[in-house]
């Protein structure tokens, strides 16, 4: 026969047992996803670069890497069409590339895109390195940084193997063809999509986005020692722009802006300088100036080119000042065109003043100076109308008769005046010079 005392605890552990199953149960239900629903789909943050790789861009490419990470984005799409640009911007690209937290996918996009020169880097570096058909990628080979882009052949030797090394290091780092990297670099070495995928140089020709996306799924990449396997089902794509501020930078980094800006500034202190109190072309110019300096940080400026272009203006302003027959205006069109060839320090096309913007600039700029200058010497030769030198050459009729005095009337004025001979009254005069305000006459013929 069972006791009470035994029977007691029993229940109890009985009780404590169901109560047990039952909270096991509930946080199975509720940890257990839904069946029927979908898994929360991956994120992919995408950009687009089309223009010339400089640090407003290079700003904007590493921004977006850090947003991206922060959101925990799956990864970063960076669709890519670019003729080259600056090494120092390039590399700062690059080091984010290399270095960030999330896989960095670069696209080299739409049909007819190309990722030159330094588009051949940022590409290499990229976790995922993709192409759409109909582009091309190659022609790294670093172009001089010197007057007119020249460098002695040791200088060049230098540039080329440092870029190279360069180059070499970061394939080698993510398992691409080292060898065609250094022909693009050393060579100029340029193939179509197809060929850079059949060397290794990319990872996938995809058509579109969806289509990279598909080929991607699976994919694992490093991340600074670490093994992802990138998910790409079900994946949302979300685009993002520049903001207002780095479209801004973008547009005055290109070199025909802020070559027009420069010469538009100039134009206007020009104008405010020497017509004081105008306040217009001087508000213009001055902030068309700051900006024109702003955007020259950007871009490898020849501070000779600059000195060049100021040198013209003082030319101009000379030829005012200065009766030289033309000889000051000549220097100064031939001072601002060798400024402006030489403004921009690089042989790289996308860094320089295009010649579509430099001859008109150059045309209009000299034409303009040269109308004032026509101007100000045809106003400075022009017969006085004011003040005693202003009467001299002017007719009148002599109201009595006129030797050592008399009165005459000129233009409708009473005047004192003299003459070497006599001049009966009621003769025509004309006056030959004055003194104070006593002016000397002769007798002309009617």
């Amino acid at each position: 026969m069972r006791t009470g005392r035994n029977f007691v605890p029993r229940q109890q552990r009985r009780a404590f047992l169901r109560a047990a199953g039952a909270m096991i149960f509930l946080v199975f239900v509720l940890c257990a996803p839904a069946p029927g629903l979908p898994r929360e789909a991956p994120v992919f943050d995408y950009i687009s670069v089309s223009a010339a790789i400089t640090p407003p861009v290079a700003e904007f490419i590493i921004k977006n890497i850090a947003e991206a990470s922060k959101s925990n984005a799956e990864g970063l799409i960076i669709r890519l069409d670019t003729p080259g640009g600056l090494d120092t911007a390039m590399r700062d690209i690059a080091k984010a590339i290399l270095n960030a937290p999330l896989p960095v996918i670069v696209y080299v996009a739409p049909a007819g895109a190309r990722a030159a020169s330094a588009g051949v880097i940022i590409v290499a570096s990229a976790h995922v390195a993709a192409m759409a058909p109909g582009t091309n990628i190659g022609a790294a080979h670093p172009v001089g940084i010197g007057i007119g882009g020249k460098m002695d052949k040791t200088m060049t030797q230098k540039v080329e193997n440092d870029a190279a090394a360069y180059a070499k290091g970061i394939a080698k780092k993510r398992g691409r063809n080292e060898e065609w990297v250094q022909r693009a670099v050393r060579k100029s070495e340029s193939i179509t999509a197809e060929d850079a995928l059949r060397l290794h140089v990319i990872d996938f020709v995809a058509s579109d986005v969806d289509d990279l996306l598909k080929k991607m799924e699976g994919k694992k990449v490093d991340l600074d020692g670490a093994v992802k396997t990138i998910k790409t089902a079900g994946a949302v794509v979300r685009e993002k722009t520049m903001g207002a501020r780095n479209r801004i930078l973008a547009v005055l980094s290109d070199p025909n802006i802020a070559y027009i800006l420069l010469l538009i500034g100039l134009a206007g202190l020009y104008f405010e300088f020497s017509n004081p109190g105008a306040i217009l072309p001087g508000v213009i110019g001055g902030i068309s100036l700051i900006l024109a300096f702003f955007a020259m940080q950007t871009l490898p400026v020849n501070y000779a080119g600059i000195a060049l272009i100021l040198f013209s203006i003082v030319l101009f302003i000379a030829e005012i000042k200065v009766v030289s027959h033309g000889i000051l205006a000549t220097g100064g069109v031939i001072s601002l065109i060798l400024g402006s060839l030489m403004l921009f320090k690089t042989s790289n096309s996308t860094l320089r003043v295009s010649w579509d913007v430099l001859i008109p600039a150059v045309t209009i700029t000299s034409l303009f100076f040269i109308g004032v200058i026509f101007i100000a010497l045809k106003a400075q030769l022009r017969p006085k109308q004011t003040g005693a030198e202003g009467m001299v050459g002017r007719y009148g009729i002599a109201v009595n008769d006129i030797h050592e005095g008399g009165k005459v009337i000129v233009e409708g004025e009473y005047w004192d005046a003299m003459s070497d001979v006599l001049i009966k009254a009621g003769s025509r005069i004309r006056v030959v010079g004055m003194d104070n305000l006593k002016i000397k006459v002769e007798q002309v013929e009617k």
